[in-house]
């Protein structure tokens, strides 16, 4: 599962997936720097980890970790193959959620490729982008599948019909996330389709240090115009952050942010975004050798997160013993939460809850 750090030349995307991978990647003040996609492995910061870590203390430690994509900067004509249109969007295509980078602020030394700050323009310049290369792929699609529905065939004239529902939108300049599937047949197409406008999708406005903590105008109206999209906007001092990752220790970077009125880096609150995003939620596996993170689809059931380990658990699933994440801090530890008769035992059919703190009993 990957998110695609997506926007105009000139953002801040590459900056920005520096600080979350620290992978150097070429960043500069010129369009189509980052040609290659680059892909940083991210941990996911976790405070339950450390919590964990600090009961069991393990041997090591081994946090959840999410895929971020660098995607160079799209321009206008892009669906038709400007710049390097086609190759970036491909890119984006095999991505499952997108980050959106928005300029927010003002600084006449990094030049814009549209000449000046406007986020609602360069937004919308991405959506029609991405929304014209949806529309080709749906119109091909519907000269195929309207032959077949001409012949009576119902399963193609249920596609022609979601199709058609989704050409609407897409003329009207809307993203294809806004049509809703009436049926699990629907919703398999949706999935079929691999439509980029589909793709779950965040704002990242990137502003400069004296907004960190505040947001500015800019910030404001993309929040205004995002609002009835079901998306987070997130705010973020792009240049600030790469800054801070590059501070020797954790009391020097605590106190430049301080200094500029967080708690928290915002690369790691952007990096659980992406990771609830992305659908994915964590469960855990505590003993002296390990504590661990593993990263689960929600709604996996127990097999499907013990294959996680190793395909082998999956097959030859027993039981699970787990163990909810505040009992265990509660108890302080695994042999006082089995006294408390809070350890429970469960079945196939258990649907993993985020933070289980799990041990799989398995016979291949």
């Amino acid at each position: 599962m990957k998110a695609g750090i997506v926007g105009l030349p000139n953002v801040g995307k590459s900056t920005l997936f520096n600080c979350l991978s620290n992978a150097k990647a070429q960043s500069a003040n010129f369009p189509f720097c980052t040609i290659e996609p680059n892909i940083g492995v991210v941990n996911v910061p976790d405070p339950r980890l450390e919590k964990l870590e600090e009961l069991v203390n393990p041997e090591r430690v081994q946090p959840a970790t999410v895929d971020i994509v660098d995607i160079a900067g799209l321009v206008k004509g892009a669906s038709k193959g400007e710049g390097l249109g086609n190759q970036f969007l491909g890119n984006i295509r095999e991505c499952n959620a997108i980050i959106h980078v928005l300029r927010c602020f003002d600084n006449d030394n990094i030049v814009h490729v549209d000449g000046n700050v406007n986020p609602i323009r360069d937004k919308e310049t991405i959506d029609i982008e991405l929304q014209l290369k949806d529309l080709e792929t749906v119109e091909k699609r519907l000269e195929k599948v309207k032959r077949a529905a001409k012949t009576g065939n119902k399963e193609a004239q249920a596609e022609e019909a979601l199709l058609d529902r989704i050409r609407e939108v897409l003329l009207q300049g809307k993203s294809a996330r806004v049509v809703e599937a009436k049926n699990q047949d629907e919703e398999e197409l949706l999935e079929e389709f691999q439509l980029i406008t589909t793709k779950p999708v965040l704002y990242v406005c990137n502003v400069d240090e004296g907004a960190a903590a505040t947001g500015n105008d800019y910030v404001e109206k993309v929040r205004e115009l995002v609002k009835d999209e079901s998306a987070e906007v997130i705010v973020l001092a792009v240049g600030t952050e790469a800054d801070i990752t590059e501070l020797e220790t954790y009391e020097e970077r605590q106190m430049f942010l301080e200094d500029l009125g967080l708690k928290e880096p915002g690369a790691s609150a952007l990096i659980r975004s992406a990771y609830k995003l992305l659908n994915l939620q964590t469960y855990f596996t505590a003993g002296v050798k390990e504590v661990r993170a593993w990263t689960i689809q929600v709604g996996d059931t127990a097999p499907q997160a013990a294959g996680v380990i190793h395909t082998d658990f999956e097959k030859g699933f027993i039981r699970a013993e787990v163990i909810a994440y505040d009992d265990y801090v509660l108890f302080g530890s695994e042999a006082k939460v089995k006294e408390a008769g809070k350890l429970r035992v469960e079945g196939k059919e258990y649907i993993v809850k985020d933070g289980d703190v799990m041990h799989f009993r398995f016979n291949v």
